[in-house]
């Protein structure tokens, strides 16, 4: 639309009316001058995110009732429109957020009729967020089914693979095949077992 709006020649003999009907465009586009941010909504901003960064899971309703306690009366929609400008919004867990989606394969579950006896059978990995002031941070574990024990663990502050396979080697250098009698393990995720399964 921007791109459009620069097409638009105010000294051309056609009617901007018209030019704004070939372009598709609404003809109010062509007359908007943007208006600059009052010092009052500047200092507005400053605060919602300094109140953001205390509480970041704070939407515009409790903003708003945090800035009416501290003498700034103001509507929640007025401080919605501040904080899409500024980009920030309340950090909550989304609802839906287990569910597949259709064209993920599901795997057959390997550990249905196995019954875990001792440790080093099955190890399980997992990954979690931890939600943080800005953003979150990403916990990997790789753990022991029959111990509840961690086997190794990495912290990251991006979701990417490197961390999780630096955690799955160093459970397999420091808890690997230590005897020929103990069975081979691996570490995929959701879990993985000894070949006699």
């Amino acid at each position: 639309m921007a791109e459009r709006k620069t097409m638009i020649d105010r000294t051309h003999a056609l009617p901007i009316v018209r030019q704004c009907q070939i372009l598709a465009l609404s003809h109010s586009t062509a007359y908007y001058q943007p208006q600059p941010i009052s010092e009052a909504d500047l200092a507005r901003m400053r605060r919602i995110d300094e109140l953001h960064l205390e509480h970041p899971f704070a939407g515009a309703r409790m903003l708003s009732r945090i800035l009416k306690r501290e003498g700034q009366p103001v509507g929640r929609r007025h401080v919605s429109t501040l904080m899409k400008r500024m980009g920030i919004h309340a950090l909550y867990r989304k609802p839906r957020t287990s569910q597949r989606h259709l064209v993920h394969p599901v795997y057959p579950y390997l550990l249905r009729n196995l019954t875990i006896i001792r440790p080093n059978q099955v190890w399980a990995a997992n990954i979690t967020d931890i939600p943080m002031t800005r953003g979150f941070v990403y916990l990997f574990a790789v753990l022991d089914w029959a111990s509840r024990r961690v086997l190794s663990w990495r912290l990251s502050n991006t979701l990417t693979t490197d961390f999780c396979l630096e955690a799955v080697q160093e459970a397999i250098t420091r808890y690997g095949n230590r005897t020929s009698s103990t069975p081979t393990k691996g570490a995929s995720s959701p879990a993985s077992s000894s070949p006699d399964c």
